[in-house]
């Protein structure tokens, strides 16, 4: 008698071989099943896909657009490849190849999205990215480098980059890092409209961008607010760390938490009297962190 070696049978036919040894009853209801789940998945496949081209556009007056992406990089043949790539996707593309030249084209190219090299000539990319936000200008913008340390990375989002991504990269990787910030950033409000959160003597303007402790102005990054503001929201409750980098980074700045504790701790040696005992920002041992009213005790 001849054998069969299920080994050798692919992953795919083992159904197949299982509806062999069923009864016909049992045979047609599992065909049923696996016809129902294949609609399903073809049907969330073809959402997803729809989701993601969505992510290309935009709509202006009722016309629809294709999305607009600014790269800034001096070489030319990283240019080229990311300009391909993207327009491959479907992006409106624009390459300039300096800091300065940012700023020539941003009234009239109004870019969606800029990706930006941090090493340029005449204005490299924090200086760029600094401009940008002290301007008050929020386009998302995803920094690109040769450096791959943590303090580079946190250099590059405090500054006021969304996203940070080292160098070499796949075109795949770099258009699922753009669709996952245009999704954060069409999916929730850029700030949180009239809103002043007070917890003891801090207050956060979220729609002015400004934060006072005990009347005075605290100067924060652009990511340190928005980390703020993410606690202001869930004040009282215990987020993880993968929350907080969900919520803040969007899940996409490689699943690295550490990038949550440096930013916490940077929120700490400003808004806390004593870092290392905190009021507001409460460590959660083994969870997360925690954002609290202030006790009598610390208030006195």
């Amino acid at each position: 008698m001849l054998k069969r070696n299920r080994a050798s049978v692919p992953l795919f036919f083992t159904p197949s071989l299982r509806l062999l040894n069923m009864p016909l009853t049992n045979i047609l209801h599992n065909v049923g099943i696996w016809h129902s789940i294949g609609k399903q998945l073809a049907h969330d496949i073809e959402c997803s896909k729809s989701f993601n081209r969505l992510l290309t556009k935009r709509i202006v007056g009722g016309t629809i657009l294709k999305s607009k992406i600014l790269v800034v990089d001096d070489e030319p043949s990283i240019s080229t490849l990311i300009e391909y790539n993207l327009k491959l996707a479907g992006y409106d593309v624009l390459c300039v190849y300096d800091g300065e030249a940012v700023f020539d084209v941003l009234s009239t190219f109004r870019p969606d999205l800029i990706i930006l090299d941090r090493m340029l000539p005449k204005s490299d990319g924090l200086e760029v990215c600094r401009k940008l936000r002290v301007a008050n200008n929020m386009v998302p913008v995803i920094m690109l480098t040769a450096m791959h340390e943590i303090g580079d990375k946190i250099d590059g989002l405090d500054n006021g980059a969304d996203d940070y991504m080292t160098k070499p990269f796949s075109p795949q990787e770099l258009i699922s890092r753009i669709q996952a910030v245009m999704r954060r950033i069409r999916s929730l409000p850029l700030v949180d409209e009239g809103q002043v959160y007070q917890i003891g003597s801090l207050h956060v303007m979220a729609d002015q961008r400004e934060v006072k402790l005990e009347g005075r102005d605290v100067e924060l990054t652009p990511k340190e607010f928005e980390l703020l503001v993410f606690l202001c929201r869930h004040r009282g409750k215990v987020l993880s760390r993968q929350q907080l980098l969900h919520g803040v980074w969007d899940y996409h700045f490689l699943g690295d938490t550490r990038i949550v504790d440096v930013h916490i701790s940077h929120l700490r040696d400003k808004l806390e009297k004593n870092a290392r005992s905190p009021e507001y920002i409460m460590t959660i041992r083994n969870v997360g962190y925690k954002l609290t009213e202030p006790t009598k005790r610390h208030l006195a």
